[in-house]
């Protein structure tokens, strides 16, 4: 079977197998380019350097120093060549040369592999199914029961961090273990996207069900199609392959993550082809944290209403998100320029080129240094407007010494070029926390796991809602030693006040589910000069009409009271 896959889906078994083996931030990172590294790992601390051969031919000479001048590129410290047609003889008398030097060479070959194997699939036997939390089984017998209702749809609205990809993946193990039959075309926009998702199944599935990724980078096998239980697919690739007028095979279920792009014309037209949730089609599934999206079709027209829906604000008040400390900074408004709003509308393009300055780094860094001691072990993400900015600030932040940072951002974007090389070595050092702040760019957005980050400073001007709570949500999940997420947020847009004062007002709010009152641990405040602003506060909410209308208003939508008068404050 090992020869009959393609070398990507190689890669990913044997990735697969790394982690049932208990090795930790396994990233693949074989692509062009990749200078010689297949598989990155870290295990005991130590990070492996994994080069992949698939030839039945045996390894030499040649491809041991490829992998000894990789490992130095990526501070590996553990080299490892898997090849299934084994090894020349000179390549074993050179691994005794290198151990001997204190270069600890690994070989793991056919024999090897299926060792392995036989290991894993007998500890799989034994493994226990993961014990969903409460919410997370109310969402999966609501989809069952919709699934054997034969309703057709379902929709799973859960914020970031609270697992809903979990859901998805224990709903297709049960599924698929009373009905050996049932197959599941899952969806995705992007590639990467793709990949995660398929990754986030392993724990869950079991060692025998086999996965295929079917995108602009891998194409099945022949058959591979309509035999697979699971096919992870990007949603251009399906596209266009119904637009050549060739039928897709049948599926028991379709799958669309970060369903709030489903409104999207590509989107709508591969579900309407296949008949995803209509009668006689494929059960549909959708999954996304943030239900909103400015297209004329909305996700509840494509999905229905939720089956389940747990927010934010309801994760944070049961405990199923980290605590969260939210400081808002008022330290870039110009008050002194308040006068000049007389007059006019007051729509949010018009104050936010009045009163905010543009730039304030060192003001930034300075918060950031301090909050920096708060934390026990930081970890922080700074979420960045364009490129030039991240490395301004990642270069800031190194000159002051009090932490490691790195900035990542797409890998050919505004002029810069970042490699893949280096795109995979920055995010290995933020795994393995040998970077400690990272400032990206358009990343980290979605399908992002960093548990353990406790630092999120927002640096990036967004009005989107959605793009707002996806990237909040990243320092909000749970992490053993986390105690909380402290949020710096660095205001330049009105409309983000109102997402704070709305925070504010709900996470403060009783709990009316709870027969217990308890003092919630979360905290939204406003800062200036690194002290609560109290007075700037009661004014900014004394000036906003409508907090939910401000939130998610337009450039010149008029939706603020009248200015008070500046010697209130």
């Amino acid at each position: 079977m090992l020869y009959n896959i393609s070398w990507q889906a190689f890669e990913r078994l044997l990735a697969r197998t790394l982690l049932a083996l208990d090795y930790e931030g396994v990233r693949l990172v074989g692509q062009s380019g990749d200078g010689g590294a297949d598989i990155l790992a870290t295990r005991h601390g130590k990070r492996w350097l994994i080069q992949v051969k698939r030839w039945a031919a045996r390894v030499g000479l040649a491809t041991i120093d490829k992998t000894l001048q990789a490992l130095r590129v990526y501070d590996a410290d553990v080299p490892l060549v898997v090849s299934l047609g084994g090894f020349d003889a000179a390549v074993l008398v050179h691994q005794r040369r290198l151990l001997a030097g204190g270069i600890p060479l690994q070989l793991w070959d056919k024999n090897r592999l299926l060792e392995i194997g036989r290991t894993i699939a007998a500890r799989d036997r034994r493994r226990a199914p993961v014990t969903p939390r409460d919410y997370q089984q109310d969402a999966l017998s609501a989809v069952q029961d919709a699934f054997s209702a034969g309703r057709g749809r379902a929709l799973i609205v859960l914020a970031t961090g609270l697992g809903k990809t979990f859901v998805a993946a224990e709903w297709f193990r049960r599924t698929s273990a009373s009905n050996r039959s049932f197959r599941l075309l899952v969806l995705a926009h992007t590639n990467e996207l793709v990949y995660q998702l398929e990754r986030a199944f392993w724990p869950i599935i079991s060692d025998d069900q086999d996965t295929v990724v079917w995108n602009g980078i891998e194409k099945p096998e022949p058959g591979r199609l309509s035999s697979a239980k699971l096919v992870f697919a990007c949603l251009s690739t399906v596209f266009e392959y119904l637009q050549s007028h060739a039928e897709l095979p049948p599926f028991a279920g379709v799958l669309v993550d970060e369903c709030h792009h489903a409104g999207a014309p590509s989107y709508l037209s591969v579900l309407r082809e296949i008949r995803a949730g209509q009668p006689g089609g494929p059960f549909l599934l959708g999954l996304t944290a943030t239900p909103w999206r400015a297209d004329d079709v909305s996700v509840l027209e494509i999905f229905g209403d939720p089956v389940i829906s747990v927010d934010i604000v309801t994760g944070l008040r049961r405990g199923f998100l980290t605590n969260v400390d939210y400081r808002m900074f008022t330290d870039n408004i110009d008050w002194s320029q308040l006068a000049n709003l007389r007059g006019g509308q007051l729509t949010p393009r018009r104050i936010n080129r009045t009163l905010f300055i543009d730039q304030w780094d060192d003001g930034v860094i300075d918060a950031l240094q301090n909050v920096w001691s708060e934390q026990e072990r930081p970890r922080a993400i700074v979420f960045c407007g364009t490129i030039d900015h991240a490395m301004t600030v990642r270069d800031r932040v190194n000159a002051r010494r009090f932490c490691h940072a790195e900035a990542i951002f797409s890998m050919s974007a505004g002029g810069f070029k970042m490699s893949a090389i280096e795109r995979n070595r920055v995010l290995a050092n933020f795994q393995d926390n040998r970077t400690h702040l990272i400032c990206v760019v358009d990343v980290f957005n979605e399908g992002i796991d960093v548990p353990d980050v406790n630092i999120i400073v927002f640096q990036r001007v967004t009005h989107s809602r959605r793009i707002f709570v996806q990237q909040l949500g990243r320092g909000l999940r749970l992490s053993p030693d986390k105690d909380k997420v402290i949020v710096l947020d660095f205001v330049s847009d009105i409309r983000r006040f109102a997402a704070g004062l709305d925070l504010k007002a709900k996470i403060s709010k009783p709990d009316a589910d709870s027969a217990v009152r308890v003092r919630l641990p979360h905290s939204v405040t406003f800062q200036r000069l690194g002290r609560p602003d109290d007075r700037g506060e009661n004014f900014i909410t004394e000036w906003i009409e409508d907090v939910a209308a401000l939130e998610t208003a337009g450039e010149d939508a008029s939706v603020l009271r009248f200015p008070p008068l500046l010697d209130s404050l």
